[in-house]
């Protein structure tokens, strides 16, 4: 058994206004969608039921128990358009080159950039997501109070944009999406 990633079993699911994330960062009805370390899938099932079975939802994670979660939830749910995948996502993940229209990731950016392993991880979405296609990172705010990771690992805005700048991302939008968390969407250069 795996050693759980560093944040395993928390979520910020809760403290998101997950309802206003899917709406500006433009989930649709037959999008395909990656929840990039999705844990046991909260955001993942929403996004599911929010694309209708016409779309299709890719979410992987490292956490073995996080990934059997989502697969019971999915069976218990009677959700067909969702494909778990156990994986490390700063290594070569089983997606095609450009598939993927919008690519998620939730509180799990500052984590990836505390371990070294954010390079590896943005490098795969980059190669997976298409070109104008949207990437969303939620994170908590850069400030002391509230719940999230120390204040030293914890990323603003401008630090997101600049460590996906490199990978061809160019910046979108930024806006609240809860007391504690923002969210940054980003495009990805043709």
């Amino acid at each position: 058994m795996t050693p759980p990633p560093i944040a395993a079993g928390k979520s910020s699911f809760d403290l998101v206004d997950v309802p206003l994330v899917f709406r500006e960062i433009g989930l649709a009805e037959a999008s395909s969608f990656f929840d990039v370390a999705c844990g046991i899938g909260r955001y993942t099932l929403a996004a599911a039921k929010a694309i209708k079975p016409e779309g299709i939802v890719y979410a992987a994670d490292l956490w073995t128990e996080g990934i059997a979660t989502l697969r019971k939830s999915i069976e218990e749910q009677g959700l067909a358009n969702i494909e778990p995948i156990h994986a490390d996502v700063s290594k070569k993940l089983p997606l095609d080159d450009h598939s993927i229209d919008i690519c998620f990731m939730a509180t799990v950016l500052h984590d990836l950039v505390h371990d070294h392993t954010d390079q590896g991880a943005l490098a795969e979405i980059r190669r997976v997501i298409r070109p104008g296609g949207t990437f969303a990172v939620v994170e908590f705010k850069k400030t002391g109070d509230g719940p999230g990771p120390p204040l030293p690992i914890r990323l603003a805005p401008e630090e997101v944009a600049a460590l996906l700048a490199p990978f061809g991302f160019h910046r979108h939008k930024l806006f609240d999406t809860g007391p504690h968390t923002y969210c940054i969407t980003l495009t990805a250069a043709a």
